[in-house]
């Protein structure tokens, strides 16, 4: 049976409809990733399935009991207490006694003695009979895995630690259905991979989430739900089979747009040819043309792309920033020790750690904005550096968008040429209305546009960005790698989105632990190549093994049985990839979920039978393929 089931909902809140009757099934067991460009109305989504949310009409069918758990962008601000507490409050009847539990060691590790033991005895034992062992487990496990401190008081968190303890709370409370809106923000890239780890390996649990993330959604999603101009559609598959067939998609509703458009261009210069279109015999054709403009006026485009274009300042020598020995001290803590670096022009450095490790410690000592304890940073001349800040500092909530860029002024100056401050930022994708708005009713995507806007507003020759994927759309973080990709002037890039790191940073620097920085090069995944393994162990080192001789290599040889495996191999691909085919045809169908919702779970799981099959094939076909060449070449 379903989750839930969305059946011709609508919700608009007076523009466009955000849902435009649609329809939606959730199987249990699925992870759906839910995409979509930015102010397309995810998030308001998600509200809706959480039950936050009144739809407009249509009828929204929940199992019964369903128990939903949901992060949402916005932390709460009626929250209150400790971490730990707010986060055993996901567990909902066991958070009392789990929170009396806590409170009551914190009080025995202190001193106290006699009733507080008594206490925790019958506490105990509560525990032991409702079950609560292993919802305690769970709590400290995620406590531990996002490194949350569970005595700091909630309150005094930063807003990114505090949506960090929202994520605890949601995975601790064990629900039927698990709703996460960017999940990754905020998180380092070992938490990304435990989470990643986390949600694939839990059982029985369904799952619905937003990210920016394209290795996250690659690795997560069952299932992907494109919201696109109110309308929902079901792609089953993996993520990177949604991008080549939702390309297509619109590369044939484009072809149709033209054809349509064409048309009408065709009927409207009819029309005004006057007498000829009010003679009797031709008052079909005028109501068929009536019938196409509100066919015109009513179909709503797909939101365009960014124009982002980054200004480049004067160049002047090839050295941007040489560090020599540097170290610094927090406290007790070494956060960079002995690290030497030279950066040059055109250099594109990612900086990977853990959060809390001292990245933004390193950039600030590499901009010569804080002065190293040991060790001197020699800056290049003529730097002229923009900054771009995770925590959006440089925004005032309070002006309006485009005061925030021009700073009160009518135009900006873009390559030595004024633009009117309303015209740049629609390059960006803020229409009139937007751009006159306050900055504190924009939402995470466009507060980062905004400041993209406003640090691509002014020539550098230095970019430093700290965190620049949070909330982005995947067009907008595609363009925005293509703009660094050929932008000539250095980058120093501080991200936990391991694509984009691949796909922008020419090296890397990673912190090791106790302030040891190391660079290798390329991106993430070079550095996972490159990065120092761990020693075998001391019975693989001794373990004896039989080589043979240098100078007598064998050929291995095809059995009869492989050279028939490798002669069928091809057909075999072939038969499951048109299986694979026609199972994705289908569930693409926008009814499909209703009209067929007893064999979804059935061909769902077939479909990942047939991607794990066709792996294993493909694997086989390329071992014997090697081996075939290899005797062919002897």
């Amino acid at each position: 049976m379903s989750l839930i089931t969305l059946q011709d909902v609508s919700l608009s809140f007076g523009g466009a409809p955000i849902l435009d009757k649609v329809n939606l099934q959730i199987e249990p067991g699925e992870r759906l990733c839910l995409v979509g460009r930015n102010g397309e109305g995810k998030s308001t989504l998600l509200q809706l399935l959480a039950g936050s949310l009144p739809h407009d009409s249509g009828r929204v069918i929940r199992s019964p009991g369903l128990k939903s758990a949901q992060l949402a962008q916005e932390v709460p601000r009626t929250i209150d207490g400790t971490v730990y507490e707010v986060v055993a409050g996901g567990l909902g009847e066991l958070f009392t006694l789990l929170a009396r539990h806590h409170a009551l060691g914190v009080r025995l590790a202190a001193g106290e003695s006699g009733p507080v033991m008594t206490e925790l005895e019958e506490v105990t034992h509560l525990l032991e009979t409702a079950g609560g062992w292993q919802a305690e487990q769970r709590v400290d496990t995620v406590l531990t895995r996002l490194a949350i401190d569970p005595d700091q008081r909630f309150a005094d968190l930063s807003g990114g630690m505090k949506r960090r303890v929202m994520l605890a709370r949601a995975l601790v409370s064990d629900p039927d259905l698990l709703l996460l809106d960017e999940p990754t923000n905020h998180l380092d890239i070992d938490s990304i991979a435990w989470l990643e780890e986390f949600l694939t390996t839990t059982a029985g649990c369904t799952l619905l989430f937003v990210t920016h993330d394209r290795l996250f959604a690659r690795r997560l999603a069952t299932r992907i739900v494109d919201l696109d101009r109110g309308q929902l559609t079901s792609w089953p598959g993996s993520y990177g089979d949604y991008l080549r067939r939702k390309e297509e998609l619109l590369a044939v509703e484009a072809e149709q747009d033209k054809k349509f458009d064409k048309k009408l261009s065709q009927e409207e210069a009819w029309i005004r040819q006057g007498v000829k279109a009010r003679r009797t015999r031709n008052q079909g054709r005028v109501r068929a043309l009536l019938k196409i403009r509100e066919e015109r006026a009513a179909r709503r485009n797909q939101t365009g792309k960014a124009r982002m274009q980054l200004q480049e300042a004067e160049v002047a020598g090839k050295l941007r920033v040489r560090a020599e020995n540097i170290s610094y001290r927090y406290g007790e803590r070494q956060l960079v020790d002995d690290f030497s670096i030279s950066i040059l022009r055109g250099d594109k450095v990612g900086i990977i750690g853990p959060n809390g490790c001292g990245k933004t410690t390193l950039l600030q000592m590499l901009l010569g904005r804080l002065t190293p304890q040991q060790g001197t940073v020699h800056l290049g001349t003529n730097l002229q550096v923009a900054y771009y800040d995770q925590l959006r500092a440089q925004l005032d909530e309070e002006r309006s968008v485009a005061d925030n860029v021009g700073d009160g002024n009518d135009t900006v100056m873009v390559n030595d040429q004024p633009r009117h401050i309303i015209g740049y930022l629609k390059d960006f994708l803020f229409t009139p209305d937007r751009a006159r708005s306050p900055v504190k009713i924009l939402s995470g995507g466009e507060r980062n546009r905004l400041l993209l806007a406003k640090l691509f507003s002014r020539p550098a020759n230095l970019l430093v960005m700290d965190e620049p994927t949070n909330d982005l759309d995947v067009e907008t973080l595609e363009l925005l790698e293509e703009l660094l990709l050929d932008y000539q002037g250095t980058v120093l890039l501080v991200s936990h989105d391991r694509a984009f790191l691949n796909n922008v940073v020419t090296s890397t620097l990673v912190f090791e632990g106790n302030g040891r920085i190391q660079e290798y090069a390329g991106g993430y995944d070079d550095w996972l190549l490159q990065r120092p393994q761990a020693e075998p162990t001391a019975t693989a080192k001794t373990s004896p093994r039989k080589t043979k001789p240098a100078n007598t290599p064998t050929v291995r040889k095809l059995s009869f049985k492989e050279r028939r495996e490798l002669a069928d191999l091809p057909k075999r691909i072939e038969a499951m990839e048109a299986e694979q085919q026609t199972l994705f045809t289908a569930m693409a169908d926008p009814t499909f979920y209703q009209a067929r919702a007893a064999e979804a779970a059935t061909m769902q799981a077939r479909l990942e039978n047939l991607e794990t099959t066709m792996e294993g094939a493909f694997q086989r076909w390329e071992e014997l393929e090697a081996v075939a060449n290899a005797e062919a070449g002897s």
